[in-house]
């Protein structure tokens, strides 16, 4: 006896409804995911950044705060035995601290200062160390070099948040227990994230600070000028 399944057509209009709904929902589904694959898509990784933000308007004045990043080397040229040439001493400390607050006619505010812990001065021999802070600087007793400035040349009055400017800054520096004027000559360049970094130098003799040459075995000469830079790293408050 054959059996005959009659199919309303409501039913089948409803079967077919319902799988043209699933088939749409599927190629959506696979149209936003290639969208968002793309490399022009959103989340793609082709996707464009929006422009940086522009810099903050330059500004009279600022307040200037020592941060990671500075430090403070000397060098001085020595002559040592069985060398047929010269050669550079430099010994560095990473310990510099301090603040310059500029005010909006350009001078230096009173309370502006910076030190550097001499203690922390590090050549490539261990010797010479000893000698520098035992005999040359005496750093039990004078730990520290202070330099406070008076002068500052070379930076807009309106100072900007990028770029580069060539500075002067004079002021008087301690090393020693002697306090004499000098000034650092340098190159300053200032970012967007608030920070002026860059570097400084100054030279002057032994006898300036009263300072002792250091004598040691394998030294034959040392010559009478110093050089003192500066790598700073200042963020403006």
């Amino acid at each position: 006896m054959k059996r005959t399944f009659v199919v309303s057509r409501s039913k089948v209009s409803k079967a077919g409804s319902l799988g043209v709904l699933v088939a749409g929902l599927i190629l959506m589904g696979s149209a936003l995911l290639s969208l968002a694959q793309a490399p022009g898509g959103p989340g793609g990784p082709g996707q464009r950044q929006g422009p940086p933000p522009p810099p903050a308007p330059p500004t009279a004045g600022a307040h200037l705060e020592i941060i990671d990043g500075s430090s403070a080397s000397y060098r001085v040229t020595e002559q040592l035995t069985g060398i047929n040439f010269p050669n550079d001493a430099i010994g560095t400390s990473p310990t510099v601290a301090g603040t310059i607050g500029i005010a909006a006619d350009g001078s230096i505010t009173p309370g502006s200062k910076l030190t550097i812990d001499l203690r922390n001065l590090k050549s490539d021999q261990d010797q010479r160390d000893g000698y520098v802070r035992n005999r040359t600087l005496e750093t039990e007793k004078f730990p520290l070099a202070e330099f406070v400035p008076t002068k500052l040349q070379g930076l807009p009055l309106m100072i900007p948040t990028q770029g580069q400017t060539g500075l002067q800054l004079t002021g008087n520096l301690t090393i020693h227990g002697v306090t004499k004027e000098v000034t650092f000559q340098g190159v300053a360049t200032y970012g967007r994230d608030s920070t002026v970094a860059g570097r400084a130098k100054t030279s002057f003799t032994f006898s300036t600070f009263g300072l002792t040459k250091p004598t040691l075995a394998r030294l034959v000469s040392v010559d009478d000028k110093i050089e003192l830079e500066i790598v700073f790293k200042f963020k403006r408050t």
